[in-house]
């Protein structure tokens, strides 16, 4: 009897230690199986802020993440790609369920949402940096890319070569997490960026009489609708020609002027202690003691450092504050925000894109019809009076003040 109770305890443990193991090994096949379930796609379409946006509102993708690839430098930054000359691109990483949609689908909707004859950027973005491309992973991609954009080259929908390229994906570096989602944390900014950027227009005139199934049955319900139509002349519905953004007019007008910042040596005897306290040591004039907080002037303020343009008498409001304060960006791609954790709270700063210089910062109590609220320092400002815009280079902004 003891015998058959000891062989029956043996039995048990051994019955145990099999369903232990069987479940571990389930469980290790269902995660494997659960991988499996996604991949991954890279693509190149300019502003990454806008080719994050529109992935994320197709059905099966699961997440879009912005960054960087294809270039000469570990774990660069946004200021380093976009100052160009690093070789990396401003990229999404399209993570997909294969059940719901197919890679040969995504690059259906790539082609459909790119300018892919532009050899020098898309839209309004200029630069290598700003290129269309697309990242195979292995042959099967590189292949089915390949095959893709014949097929596009054959259609004859665009009279110019398709000249996107197909490169190898090499590392993918993330961005900096004020660009992740960037259309959802600031859905006014990249309102008025994408509604002046020429995209939609562009893609609405160049797609609008065969949007493919795959395309209808890929975007989530009541998204299309969320992007204004183009009208015949350039401009959004439900918005005034005198309101058109002045990227708009910029890429009409076909102005191609760079900025850049001068050394440092050079900034020291040109500012003058306020003026580099405020843009090189990211320091704050006084309220009400300040050049421009009282100023009505029609005209342009532009950065004193590398003379971009910033914003625009159209949309300074009286904050009463003792800064300067505007509703929007006149160029919002020459503005930079970033999150300034100093004076123990969390704000927005706000920089120049190519002068790097500390404009100020950026709040969410502002007037109609932006909410927002930028207060900028005098000292990081040059106003150029509108009677002078021509004179100094800056003729394509006349128009605003029509």
């Amino acid at each position: 009897m003891r015998s058959l109770h000891i062989a029956f305890i043996v039995f048990t443990v051994i019955l145990l230690g099999y369903q232990q193991v069987n479940s571990m090994d389930k469980m290790e096949k269902h995660m494997k199986n659960n991988t499996e379930k996604t991949a991954s796609a890279v693509f190149a379409g300019g502003c990454f802020w806008c080719t994050d946006s529109d992935f994320e509102k197709v059905e099966g993708v699961i997440e879009v993440i912005s960054g960087y690839t294809g270039g000469r430098i570990k774990n660069p930054t946004y200021k380093q790609v976009s100052g160009g000359g690093t070789g990396h691109l401003e990229v999404v990483k399209v993570v997909y369920d294969p059940a719901k949609i197919s890679y040969e689908q995504l690059l259906d909707i790539f082609w459909q949402h790119v300018d892919p004859t532009d050899p020098g950027g898309q839209f309004v973005d200029r630069g290598d940096q700003y290129r269309s491309a697309v990242f195979y992973s292995d042959d099967t991609e590189k292949r089915l890319v390949e095959q893709s954009k014949q097929r596009l080259s054959a259609s004859g929908r665009f009279s110019k070569p398709i000249v996107t390229d197909i490169l190898p994906l090499e590392e993918f570096y993330p961005a900096e997490d004020y660009h992740q989602d960037y259309y959802k944390k600031n859905p006014i900014r990249y309102k008025w960026y994408r509604s002046g950027s020429g995209r939609d227009q562009f893609l609405k005139k160049t797609w609008a009489d065969s949007k493919t199934g795959t395309q209808k049955k890929a975007m989530k319900s009541g998204t299309d609708s969320k992007i204004a139509p183009a009208m015949e002349d350039g401009t959004k519905s439900g918005m005034e020609k005198g309101d058109m953004s002045s990227v708009t007019i910029k890429e009409k007008m076909g102005d191609e002027r760079m900025y850049t910042r001068p050394n440092d040596n050079e900034l020291q005897q040109r500012l003058n202690s306020m003026q580099y306290k405020v843009t090189r040591q990211d320091g704050t004039e006084p309220p009400f003691q300040n050049e421009y907080w009282d100023n009505h002037k029609a005209g342009i303020y532009t950065d004193i450092v590398s003379g971009e343009p910033l914003f625009s008498s159209v949309d300074k409001f009286e904050s009463g504050t003792g800064w300067p304060s505007f509703t929007q960006p006149l160029e919002p791609k020459n503005i930079v925000e970033k999150a300034d954790r100093n004076l123990w709270m969390v704000r927005t700063e706000v920089r120049s894109h190519h002068g790097d210089s500390h404009l100020g910062h950026v709040f969410d109590d502002g007037p109609a019809p932006t909410g927002l609220r930028y207060c900028i320092n005098s000292a990081s400002l040059r106003f150029i009076p509108v009677e002078d815009l021509e004179k100094e280079g800056y003729g394509q902004y006349r128009k605003l003040f029509k």
